[in-house]
């Protein structure tokens, strides 16, 4: 492999950033190859096995057949779509930032169901997350959530998600028991590497810190550990109060906070930052990328690719592979024409 023989150059380790790079493709090259020999394993054991069922006219192994064959076609599927994913940023980790927009107690309440939907979903598929942030609403649901995500090509699927999700419900904090619309944002950015350098000023950033929220009596609600940092160029405030000091708190906010620097940089065309920005402050109506639909009927709409589903409760629950597949493979289509 050419890219292993790099390593056994005399000046491999000299560029640092660039050596690390090589070997992050090689990890990743040897993944996917692992993965595409099982599949072609399995592949020759189930056409062994159907041999064997004919030559013994055994129909019972019918049933098995047809089961094992859906599972591989499932498995040729994600790994289709994951070849899919070659941007440059793909396979790395992700953070997820959700904000509820306008509709009040309602819309706190819609963000932390969207925050439960995410959450089952990353369980689901078997990806590693921590809360970095947690606001809670003023009566309900919550203000904001910052969750970091772990595992291969994490940002490659959740980008798909980036956008305003609109809900559209019977309010139950409405005594009459009126139909209301909410709206919260989901923004998806990269996890950037330490050997990526991302350059924060001292003066450009602001520093607070406050007593993080949580169950009361908690050591997090006795000592001011939490952390707010403002990047004052761009607005951008990123906030951590997951871990037990200030210290660890104010490392975790930096990071985020050069993710989200590094991929405001990678953007450089000024009309596109500009409606990014723009998206971000407008979380209300007509800007929304998939509509929830509770009342008068079950539905789940996404706007981008016309994908929809009756089945509500089980999108909630974590059920979101037909829209992400679908969108990454009308983004690559796109992308190719």
């Amino acid at each position: 492999m050419e890219l292993e023989a790099q390593t056994g150059q005399p000046d491999f380790w000299k560029d640092n950033e660039k050596a690390q790079e090589i070997l992050r493709q090689i990890t990743t090259l040897k993944k996917e190859n692992e993965r595409w020999q099982g599949l072609q394993s399995e592949l020759q054991e189930l056409k062994a096995l159907t041999k064997l069922a004919e030559e013994e006219n055994d129909a019972s192994l019918e049933s098995e057949l047809q089961t094992h064959l859906l599972e591989l076609q499932k498995k040729i599927d994600d790994f289709e779509l994951q070849m899919v994913l070659s941007g440059e940023d793909d396979n790395k980790n992700a953070i997820i930032t959700i904000h509820s927009g306008a509709g009040g107690t309602e819309a706190c309440d819609w963000a932390n169901m969207l925050f439960r939907m995410y959450i089952r979903w990353l369980e689901a598929k078997g990806f590693a997350y921590q809360v970095i942030d947690l606001q809670p609403g003023e009566e309900a649901g919550i203000k904001s959530a910052t969750i970091e995500v772990r595992g291969d090509y994490a940002y490659g699927y959740l980008k798909a998600e980036s956008g305003v999700h609109r809900l559209v419900r019977i309010s139950p904090f409405d005594a009459n028991k009126r139909r209301h619309t909410s709206f919260a944002s989901v923004f998806v950015y990269p996890e950037i590497e330490d050997n990526i350098q991302v350059d924060i000023k001292d003066d450009e950033v602001r520093i607070d810190t406050y007593r993080a929220s949580g169950a009361g009596g908690q050591h997090v609600n006795k000592v001011s550990s939490a952390v707010r940092i403002t990047h004052i160029p761009t607005n951008i405030v990123v906030q951590c109060q997951n871990e037990r000091s200030q210290h660890k708190n104010k490392e975790t906010a930096f990071k985020i906070l050069r993710s989200r620097l590094y991929q405001l940089y990678k953007d450089k065309e000024e009309e596109k930052l500009a409606a990014m920005e723009s998206q971000k402050k407008k979380i209300e109506w007509g800007s929304q990328i998939r509509s929830y639909v509770f009342h008068p009927y079950n539905l789940v709409k996404d706007h981008r690719t016309g994908v929809e589903t009756g089945n509500t409760q089980k999108v909630m629950d974590g059920d979101l592979d037909q829209f992400i597949n679908a969108y990454l493979i009308r983004k690559e289509n796109l992308d190719n024409n």
